[in-house]
């Protein structure tokens, strides 16, 4: 038994934040335990913009191998983009189904290899609960690697729960201007920040499908930490309904981006600021604001005095691609002369290497799209966030932040942007909302302080002794069991 294997297959939604989360809990086991072996099964994106930035993070892996951990990219399917925004949640779900069928063939071709352990299980996305049937096939149980935060986890069981047991139209309910007690949230939960998901009957479809999915699961890794979301984990843990949930993180990639070349002209701009005077402004890769927000971002900054470094994308130039790329001339979208005022200030960048900068002594505060990753790596690094969510479940992470556990500071919690119809009208954030929460997350002395304090917080749960290390442990021992 001492010299079996146990092999793994872990599989991420091809999204290049989910991969890198998967990769990070992928090396955190194979470093714990010499047992394992673990492959990941690489799913391409529909959109060819995305898929490049897959490709660049991939080979960076490549190039960099480690031991015990292989990548096979799948086929690449030939089902076409569909872009039509009522059916776009669907249509991912079953473009994600259809790579069953691959899964399948190389799971088949991978077992007959000399050399190949004991199967212990599937590790699956999120949103590739589907593959749970592939997994049977194969007689191993399906465990979900979670890339959000226990909070969220209990939202989503709670809207399931609404709408199968209790009969309620939760597009309804999240269309109305109300509160809701949501059993994962100690505090009433607007639904104005509502996951975007559950605002229509195909976002709703999409999200039972995949819930209904989790619940038959055996157990569940989430991308937190005990001592930073202890009512939800506690809440989570009581519902016997719900598969075993385990706090495994924080799981951060702390080497930098995605295979993008580090800069260090920003570093170098850095090391001449203060200590903590500098508020960073980065918006994830699927970020961008349309010129007239660019503006009130710029004026804000400018009335605010404070010292920045701005990560300024550039929308995407088709519809089709969804990723944003960086300006040639930035002044273009800029207010006349801002750049030119602001000179020695601030900064106005293209692509930014967050870890690094977050890491710097020079910066003080972030304004951030809210990303449970960036959010994770803000924590860890001690820098209080302000929040200005745009898609996906990021006004709940921003509510969360402010809201419930008093880490954040507010810009807005319920801004969003239509990445899938981005001719959508979107409501502008003004210049002095934005002001007030750079001047507040610059400024407000309680909120660093509790952000300090859960930055050792956060490093602890990691190391030996640890309450994430312990639930990694607990979370090994089921994948041994699986082989004994």
């Amino acid at each position: 038994m001492a010299n079996t294997v146990a092999e793994l297959i872990f599989i991420p939604a091809p999204g290049v934040g989910h991969i890198m989360s998967t990769v990070e809990i992928a090396k955190v086991l194979v470093n714990r335990d010499q047992r394992f072996s673990i492959t990941v099964l690489i799913i391409k994106p529909p959109s060819s913009s995305s898929g490049s930035a897959i490709d660049n993070y991939i080979q960076s892996l490549t190039k960099n191998p480690m031991s015990r951990i292989s990548y096979i990219e799948l086929p690449q399917n030939e089902s076409p983009l569909v872009t039509d925004s009522k059916t776009s949640f669907n249509f991912f779900g079953e473009f994600i189904k259809s790579h069953c069928k691959f899964v399948r063939n190389v799971m088949a071709d991978m077992i007959t290899q000399p050399g190949f352990g004991r199967l212990a299980g599937f590790v699956v996305d999120m949103f590739c609960t589907s593959m749970i049937d592939v997994a049977n096939e194969f007689n191993v149980p399906t465990y979900v690697f979670f890339t959000s935060n226990a909070a969220f986890l209990g939202f989503k069981f709670y809207i399931q729960l609404l709408c199968d047991d209790q009969n309620q139209d939760v597009v309804e309910l999240s269309n109305s201007d109300t509160e809701v007690s949501v059993p994962s949230f100690a505090k009433p939960v607007p639904t104005k920040v509502f996951w975007e998901l559950v605002l229509t009957r195909e976002g709703m479809d999409f999200v039972l499908s995949t819930v209904r999915n989790l619940r038959k699961v055996k157990a569940i890794m989430v991308n937190t930490f005990l001592e930073l979301e202890t009512h939800a984990m506690k809440s989570l843990s009581d519902d016997i309904s719900i598969p075993p949930v385990y706090p495994v993180g924080p799981i951060l990639n702390l080497e930098g981006g995605a295979g993008k070349p580090f800069k260090d002209d920003i570093i170098r701009w850095l090391d001449s600021q203060p200590p903590s005077s500098v508020v960073f402004l980065c918006f994830g890769s699927m970020g961008s604001f349309d010129e007239v927000q660019v503006k009130e971002i710029a004026r804000a900054l400018e009335r605010s005095g404070c010292r920045f470094l701005w990560s300024l994308r550039r929308p995407p130039l088709d519809e089709a691609s969804k990723i944003p790329g960086d300006y040639e001339d930035p002044g273009m979208v800029l207010p006349e002369g801002f750049l030119e005022r602001t000179e020695g200030m601030g900064k106005v960048i293209g692509w930014a290497p967050q870890v690094a900068v977050l890491d710097h002594h020079a910066v003080g505060g972030f304004v951030s799209h809210c990303g449970w990753n960036s959010l994770l790596e803000s924590l860890w690094f001690g820098v209080p966030v302000a929040t200005l969510p745009m898609y996906a479940e990021q006004q709940m992470n921003a509510f969360e932040m402010v809201v419930e556990l008093g880490l954040s500071v507010k810009i807005k919690l319920d801004y969003r942007k239509d990445l899938y119809n981005p001719k959508a009208v979107t409501v502008i954030v003004t210049a002095d909302e934005i002001e007030s929460g750079i001047r507040e997350v610059m400024e407000d002395n309680k909120v660093r302080a509790k952000v300090k304090e859960i930055s050792g917080k956060s490093r602890a749960a990691v190391v030996k002794d640890g309450s994430s290390y312990a639930s990694v442990g607990c979370i090994i021992q089921e994948f041994i069991n699986n082989i004994s």
